[in-house]
């Protein structure tokens, strides 16, 4: 789950890392307030949950109040398209209005968690401002490492470390370990997967300040983030996935025009590893779940169909927990019957195959029964044919 940057700068300043003077506004005349209280001179920045907001014009630095005032109304209600977003781009609700700095020298600097590691790692450079996929490459020796053992924390000769090969003087490298120590405890305290700063700058007073924040979320750590799981803002997140959030089906939009419905995250995995290996694009990732009732199953293929690229549907289904009958029960209750003619590609194995085999082959929709994915490729294919 990703925070805006002002709901993220909220939780870094409450750790103690420092973070520009400013407030959030929703409407022109809250930020022609805010920017008088900082001086007029400020940058205006939309709060959407994607990068390359400065090059799509989602920042905008301004002299006085009533800039302020004019570039908040010229992003407020509208749709920020930038190189992270889809061609419809997303709504910006809100704009953060922060104080300018004087700025020595920008840094990156961010935390996430390391699965070969088996660690959360620290990853900075002295390269800021740029996008760390930029850094890694174009100068991949710019980019610092370093793993944290989650018995012990984050220790001080690690800042001296980082500060050094990124060449801090004294002053800044000793501002930049109580932050990053803060950091560190904010990422363990509330169950983050990536927190990044981007730039974290060092002022001309050599104070370390975060310019930029993003703070993402352990989706499955929610249940113990109450005051984190109410800041999720779903206007920024896919249609078809805010509305499986909301029923707790784990569902992902993809690009392509194959529709998989699949038990088990693993074996979805695995199904779409094939379809693109057979030269196809999944539509999405979903996982139906085990003990999955008709109507639950009814409604994950609703969701599918609800994607308006989706062609034809590939079912892969191993009955245990979740039977293939009921599965089979749920594909026909949803299938609306101007759909009915979509192509349905289905495997199923163990529980009640047969008798899944059977409803479907009763129902009137078009099924391809297959018997495993090599044949279900083939099927993809003659389908795919003029």
């Amino acid at each position: 789950m990703k925070l805006h940057e002002y709901q993220a700068k909220e939780l870094l300043a409450s750790y103690g890392v420092q973070v520009p003077e400013g407030g959030v506004a929703s409407t022109p005349a809250e930020a022609n307030r805010v920017a008088q209280r900082l001086g007029g001179t400020c940058v205006v920045k939309a709060q959407v949950h994607a990068g390359g907001r400065g090059k799509a014009g989602g920042i905008r630095l301004v002299s006085t109040a009533q800039e302020a005032e004019q570039a908040a109304a010229a992003l407020l209600g509208t749709r920020l398209v930038t190189a992270q977003t889809d061609p419809d781009g997303v709504p910006v609700g809100r704009v953060l209005v922060e104080q300018t700095m004087e700025v020595e020298q920008e840094l990156y600097l961010g935390i996430l968690i390391d699965g070969s590691a088996g660690s959360p790692v620290v990853i900075a450079s002295r390269a800021g401002g740029m996008e760390i996929e930029e850094i890694a490459t174009e100068s991949p020796e710019l980019i610092l490492r370093v793993a944290i053992d989650p018995v012990v924390g984050f220790q001080p000769f690690q800042s001296r470390y980082l500060s050094r090969a990124m060449g801090l003087n004294a002053d800044a490298a000793k501002a930049l370990t109580p932050q990053l120590t803060a950091l560190y405890r904010l990422f363990m305290d509330r169950d983050c997967s990536m927190v990044e700063i981007n730039p974290l700058v060092v002022t001309k007073e050599q104070r370390i300040v975060a310019l930029d924040a993003k703070v993402t979320i352990d989706d499955s750590a929610l249940f113990r983030q109450p005051a984190m799981a109410e800041l999720r803002d779903l206007s920024q997140e896919n249609r078809l996935e805010a509305t499986a959030l909301e029923k707790g089906i784990a569902y992902v939009k993809l690009d392509g025009d194959v529709g998989c419905l699949v038990n088990g995250a693993g074996l979805a995995m695995a199904t779409m590893d094939i379809v693109r290996a057979a030269g196809f694009d999944p539509a999405n990732f979903l996982d139906v779940g085990g003990g999955a009732d008709p109507e639950r199953v009814a409604e994950t293929v609703r969701l599918v169909l609800e994607d308006p690229s989706v062609k034809r549907i590939l079912v892969n289904v191993f009955g245990g927990i979740a039977r293939c009958d009921d599965i089979a029960r749920g594909i026909v209750l949803a299938m609306p019957k101007e759909r009915r003619e979509m192509p349905i590609i289905v495997r199923f194995l163990g529980t009640n195959k047969e008798e899944g085999k059977r409803v479907l082959q009763d129902s009137g929709l078009t099924i391809h029964p297959i018997a495993d994915l090599n044949e279900g490729v083939e099927v993809l294919r003659r389908l795919a044919t003029p």
